[in-house]
């Protein structure tokens, strides 16, 4: 997401390089740059004129800081501007102690509200302790409530039915008595949406909302529609009175126009973005790990969160204590394979990474199906090994190489490129662990992970990926990912500090 600003908001901050003081002419060409990037972004224009003229006032005629350059100081502005255009901080779903506490699911239909009331419910379930109950309340649109009861069942949150009424209010109310008699102290109430806005659904709405008095009313919008979801969470928070939005489709936006404008607009904050189909594909909407992307510092906070959600981290130290003892085996790396495709694809694990660790690399959706297919046709090759031959690689002469590449439908030299490889990696980690660059939150979460899968696909013709692990261990301090606002802060202090 946001790839097409993120690129041309970089380009044009890199041209202020080299520049030793900032002057007028220098703001106003790269603001001119920065306006047209975010119109051709889909951003609204006002929001756009206003964010311009706010990093003019803070960056015309402003004396270089001690110790930071003007391009930093440039970007310090935008980002922090950027963080104040999405709303400043993340906004979570605040609850209180009534049984149940009410989050009304609205919007138009085919935006994705029954996928995005499954998504949040687990969410809410996994990461605020919440017992929710879904219900239903779209008696129009032919088996919509047999819908939510399908996503109700895979992501294992119950649905309230009742099969002899098709009134909204009467399934409203029994929800809510159901959820009181067996301490559901959440409803999600998925409500109906219409293919345009009129009036017979906000009346709808505005009845529901009296008569359950909910805690959060979350508007869900198709981030691919731009300035259109923008107009619409207009006219829903006017009628009804919306307190977040719920932007789905995000990995597919690569402009980024509705996230960056609705908070400024209806003055309601974008509190969750759907990133994909799986019903785990959801995440909090943090303004300031959003900025970072754009301005290529990565998002590790989101990474590591990713990591400790998906992988089970005992398993991981006993790994890399395996790794810095020199016994990691084929056996443990096809282990690895199957823990690292639970975190995605290996370009979007990229794009979570700052530019400095990662040295400008991002991957096409060519090269990351590429990198799919080498993890494929690792697996292959490891399972067609016995388990004795994983444990021990030493033993695999010509003949069992023969009899693994036909098990695998690979060749005899890509059996070998993979030993190969293997015994590249060893050695590599080998040497990171003297170095000390297995140390630190990378080492506990991903050196031996990510270290692991970047040896041996990072022999294979994907450049950048055999430093990954060591990246990751070494590039993170205890205090997480570096923002302009972090880094100008610490050289602020080493200078007090000569002083």
């Amino acid at each position: 997401m946001f790839e097409s600003l993120s690129d041309k908001l970089k380009k044009t901050l890199k041209n202020l390089r080299g520049q030793g003081k900032l002057t007028p002419e220098h703001v106003d060409a790269a603001l001119r740059e920065i306006r047209m990037a975010l119109l051709e972004a889909d951003v609204n224009y006002k929001v756009a004129k206003d964010f311009v003229e706010s990093v003019r006032a803070k960056a015309e005629g402003q004396e270089v800081w001690q110790g930071l350059n003007p391009h930093e100081q440039v970007v310090k502005i935008v980002y922090d501007e950027l963080v104040s255009l999405m709303g400043g901080t993340s906004s979570r779903l605040v609850f209180t102690k009534q049984i149940p506490n009410v989050v009304m699911i609205v919007g138009l239909q085919g935006s994705g509200k029954t996928t995005s009331t499954g998504k949040i419910s687990r969410w809410l379930r996994d990461n605020q302790e919440r017992k929710p109950l879904l219900v239903s309340v779209d008696v129009y649109r032919p088996a919509a409530r047999e819908q939510l009861r399908v996503v109700g069942g895979a992501v294992g949150v119950p649905v309230f039915e009742n099969r002899e009424t098709s009134d909204p209010m009467t399934l409203v109310r029994g929800a809510m008595k159901h959820a009181q008699d067996l301490g559901f102290d959440t409803l999600m109430i998925d409500t109906a949406g219409r293919l345009h806005i009129d009036d017979e659904l906000m009346v709808e709405l505005e009845q529901i909302k009296a008569e359950t008095k909910p805690i959060e009313v979350l508007f869900v919008a198709d981030a691919m529609t731009g300035q259109d979801a923008v107009r619409s969470a207009e006219v829903f928070h006017e009628r009804v009175g919306i307190t977040g939005v719920v932007l789905t489709k995000m990995d597919g936006d690569a402009r980024g126009g509705a996230a960056l404008s609705i908070k400024q607009v209806i003055g309601q904050p974008v509190k969750f973005v759907g990133v994909g189909e799986k019903y785990d594909a959801i995440e909090p909407f943090y303004p300031d790990r959003i900025a970072q992307r754009i301005l290529g510092m990565g998002d590790v906070l989101t990474l590591i969160e990713e990591v400790q959600g998906k992988i089970d981290e005992q398993e991981a130290q006993a790994q890399l204590m395996k790794m810095t003892r020199n016994q990691f085996t084929l056996e443990d790396f096809r282990h690895q394979l199957g823990q690292f495709k639970k975190l995605g694809s290996m370009s979007k694990l990229m794009k979570m990474l700052p530019e400095q660790m990662t040295g400008g690399l991002s991957l096409s959706d060519e090269q990351s199906a590429e990198v799919d297919f080498q993890m494929r046709r690792t697996e292959a090759i490891i399972d067609s090994m016995t388990k004795s031959e994983r444990n021990d690689h030493k033993i695999i002469d010509a003949s069992r190489k023969t009899r693994i590449a036909h098990g695998s439908g690979t060749s005899i030299s890509e059996v070998n490129q993979l030993l190969r490889q293997y015994e590249q990696m060893r050695k590599m980690m080998a040497q990171m662990n003297k170095g000390g660059l297995l140390g630190g939150l990378g080492r506990k979460m991903m050196g031996g992970l990510a270290g692991g899968l970047g040896g041996m696909l990072g022999g294979g013709g994907m450049p950048g990926m055999g430093g990954l692990g060591g990246m990751l261990g070494s590039g993170m301090d205890d205090d997480g990912p570096e923002t302009p606002t972090s880094r100008s802060i610490k050289k602020k202090k080493r200078h007090k500090k000569r002083k």
